[in-house]
């Protein structure tokens, strides 16, 4: 075993958000690359009923394959992953169109094991604005309400497709910290997906979290985008937002073709297009699969981090904000 290998099989690690297309090809992927646990998304523009059958799917996934994959509700939940070399499941929505127009259904997705919850998908929606859309026209008085009950319930507030304004007032009005779980910075890229070093900088004074993304189309260097390039996004991160406040949110789609890109791109999944670029997203040179996160933990070790900040950014940081907000 060489010493990357001792490293990555010794650290937790912590993927704040993998969007890919759910199958046991996947769940075993997961379990070689070493993953501990990640915000697994069950909403992007499905409805109550429909985010519902998601979480069915993904409960009778757990049954069917005990020795992969446990649900995560704690902390100590991602522990007992990391102890018994399983994958922890996190369910997680990009949008609160799962609650439709119902706070009482929050409880609800908690109890079932929704522990991060973004609060808007590209456009607008009850609770306030997308990245994507013309008029950014902040949180509403619905959006507070659901921020609040998010807080008691101890669920994270996630703003990564969030628009600038609406992102800002979740933040001034949350009274847990917020995260982006998968961002990259718009100061090394511009596009709209991306936060600006303004923004990145507010979400970690009131005691945020960012969780940097290796997704290709949020990148400058774009379908050439190597491992090295990752870790120049991170590296810009860290020195703005301090290295205890960045893990990995990776955006992983593995199995997914164009039609599946096709319907996150358009607003609700079938109206007006909202975001122009067509395809399937590239991926990360050495990092074309869930088993490829050793690769990840190398290129941070090339890069002369010390074991701190591997470990830190790897998974610790997110442990300890996830702790912070979903409480023993």
């Amino acid at each position: 075993m060489t010493m990357d290998d001792t490293l990555h099989r010794d650290a937790i690690l912590i993927d704040g958000l993998v969007v890919s297309k759910w199958s046991p090809e996947v769940y075993a992927n997961m379990q070689r690359g070493g993953l501990t646990a990640a915000n697994c998304t069950v909403c992007v523009w499905e409805n109550f009923r429909d985010t519902m059958l998601n979480i069915a799917r993904f409960k009778r996934a757990m049954s069917d394959h005990p020795d992969i994959l446990m649900p995560v509700h704690s902390v100590a939940d991602i522990r007992k992953a990391k102890e018994q070399g399983k994958v922890g499941i996190i369910l997680g929505f990009q949008n609160t169109s799962a609650i439709e127009d119902r706070l009482d259904t929050l409880q609800l997705f908690k109890a079932l094991g929704v522990g991060v919850v973004q609060l808007t998908y590209n456009t607008q929606n009850l609770v306030g604005a997308g990245c994507w859309e013309e008029n950014d026209s902040g949180l509403s008085g619905f959006g507070r309400e659901v921020v609040e009950e998010m807080n008691r319930l101890g669920m994270v507030v996630d703003l990564s497709h969030v628009g600038a304004r609406t992102a800002d007032d979740a933040i001034r009005h949350s009274k847990q910290p917020c995260a982006y779980s998968h961002i990259c910075p718009a100061g090394l890229y511009d596009h709209p997906r991306n936060k600006s070093d303004a923004a990145l900088r507010f979400i970690v004074e009131r005691g945020g979290f960012v969780g940097v993304a290796t997704y290709p189309p949020f990148m400058k260097t774009g379908a050439a985008s190597t491992l090295d390039d990752c870790l120049d996004v991170f590296d810009y991160v860290i020195n703005l937002c301090g290295e205890g406040n960045v893990g990995i949110g990776t955006d992983f789609t593995e199995g997914y073709g164009e039609a599946f890109f096709d319907w996150l791109r358009h607003d609700k999944g079938y109206a007006r297009r909202m975001v122009p670029t067509r395809g399937a997203a590239p991926f990360v040179k050495g990092l074309e699969t869930l088993a490829d996160y050793p690769n990840l933990t190398r290129a941070m070790q090339r890069r002369g981090w010390s074991e701190a900040r591997i470990r830190g950014v790897l998974g610790e940081n997110w442990l300890r904000f996830l702790g912070q907000v979903w409480g023993a």
